[in-house]
């Protein structure tokens, strides 16, 4: 009788033990009550926020410049948009122009809701973790610093990973106008400006890294600078203000059929050099370039490497009587 009751009890805990855990060969409590239902996993649509302008103004040797930083589409090149982290809504950002000593006075407005922004401006002299800070979203911030190099220069966003923000477009031109001028400013006819730059697979960190880019462009974009080439007149004298703005390649520049027989490294009247062919431009440097163009046709302006010319880093200076 004994044996039969203690066989009865064992019998009742092993099956209190499978109702509370389960077993392989009978339905869960997961399976059997009813599944959540499971969102699709659509993106979100993409910023496009409409350009900008920005609001330049001047007080006696006080210059006040407003730029937003945003993110907007641009065409690269035909067919080609880039979702693009951008000064104003545009790449390269707007061309700033001032003179040598003046005091910048520059406010950044952040419209990007999500990232922040700054401002590395490579024309003054100022410690970067007081003057180049972040912004962030939907804040603003202004910071002085005196212009006391005279040259052309890049600004760009400073924000970690650099690499990022200018690969993705955050970066212009600012040209300081040397207090004295240049040399040769009496006999120039024209003048122009070129920001050269990279664009790689988008917003794909790993590429800007490693990759090799899609397309390399003159003010950024490969069709522009075909529909509307630069102009100028047998026997003028053109000068140009050229950054490289990367971020990872150096530029080679140079004018087919053309000597350049000044040439300001840096756009410092002091840095000449005469009779290049060719310049070489580093990424994050610039110089200004003179030319004379004495016989009318097309000239064509590339960087002499032309695997990066092939990608779109062309452009024509039209020459007419």
């Amino acid at each position: 009788m004994f044996r039969h009751w203690l066989k009865l009890f064992i019998m009742i805990a092993v099956f209190a033990v499978l109702v509370m855990t389960g077993c392989e060969s009978g339905p869960s409590h997961e399976s059997s009550a009813p599944k959540e239902t499971v969102q699709p996993d659509f993106p979100e649509e993409k910023l496009d926020q409409p350009p900008v302008k920005p609001v330049i103004r001047k007080e006696g040797d006080q210059e006040y410049v407003d730029l937003t930083a945003q993110v907007t589409n641009i065409e690269i090149a035909k067919g080609y948009t880039y979702h693009a982290w951008t000064f104003n809504g545009t790449v390269p950002g707007p061309i700033l122009r001032v003179k040598e000593g003046v005091t910048i006075h520059m406010t950044l407005r952040n419209l990007d809701p999500n990232l922040p922004h700054s401002m590395d401006m490579h024309a003054v002299q100022a410690a970067p973790s007081k003057h180049f800070i972040d912004v962030n979203p939907g804040e603003d911030g202004t910071f002085i610093y005196k212009a006391d190099n005279p040259g052309v220069f890049m600004y760009h966003c400073g924000t970690k990973p650099v690499l990022q923000h200018l690969a993705n477009g955050m970066y212009g031109m600012i040209i300081v106008e040397p207090e004295a001028g240049y040399p040769t400013d009496k006999i120039v006819d024209r003048e122009y400006t070129i920001v050269q730059s990279e664009f790689y697979k988008e917003n794909d960190l790993q590429a800007f890294s490693e990759g090799e880019p899609t397309h390399v462009v003159f003010n950024g974009g490969t069709e522009a600078m075909k529909d509307q080439p630069f102009m100028a007149k047998a026997g003028d004298r053109v000068r140009f203000y050229v950054i490289n703005a990367g971020p990872n390649h150096v530029s080679s520049f140079h004018i087919v059929g053309a000597i350049m027989d000044r040439v300001y490294l840096d756009g410092n009247p002091q840095n000449v050099l005469q009779g290049m062919q060719t310049v070489l431009i580093p990424a994050g440097g610039g110089a200004v370039i003179e030319t004379e163009v004495n016989e009318e046709g097309e000239y064509t302006i590339v960087t002499h490497q032309f695997n990066d010319a092939d990608r779109g880093a062309t452009a024509t200076l039209s020459v007419t009587r």
